[in-house]
């Protein structure tokens, strides 16, 4: 069994599992690891793609995820410069298990807010 139990912030900040999901299950990072499963995008790309993140928000996830190897920033140069973002195969692989998660929230998203619905109701 994995231990995830933190009694102190040192221990917490100490823990491997929960040192890489913090990286890699907020909503932006599965957002942007989905977006470039299929293909590299420039910034802008990325940005259209995901829709209400902001330009500063995008940017340091992206590199957070660069940092943890999980995608790969490459600069075109030209005019204008461009740069695109492509997934590495430990993002490919992150991607891979992300996917049913994300799958098996669209399905039962209606049913969730049902259950908000009704426990708020309650409550």
């Amino acid at each position: 069994m994995v231990t995830v139990t933190a009694l102190t912030k040192e221990d917490a900040d100490a823990c491997p599992v929960r040192n890489v999901l913090v990286r890699i299950t907020g909503k932006w990072q599965v957002l942007i690891l989905l977006a470039l499963r299929d293909q590299s995008l420039r910034f802008g790309e990325l940005k259209r793609t995901i829709g209400d993140v902001t330009q500063r928000v995008l940017t340091e996830n992206l590199r957070t995820l660069e940092r943890d190897g999980y995608l790969t920033r490459t600069v075109h140069t030209g005019s204008p410069v461009a740069v695109s973002y492509a997934l590495t195969d430990a993002g490919v692989a992150v991607g891979d298990l992300l996917l049913p998660l994300v799958t098996w929230a669209g399905e039962n998203a209606g049913a969730i807010a049902e259950r908000r619905e009704a426990y708020d109701a309650t409550a």
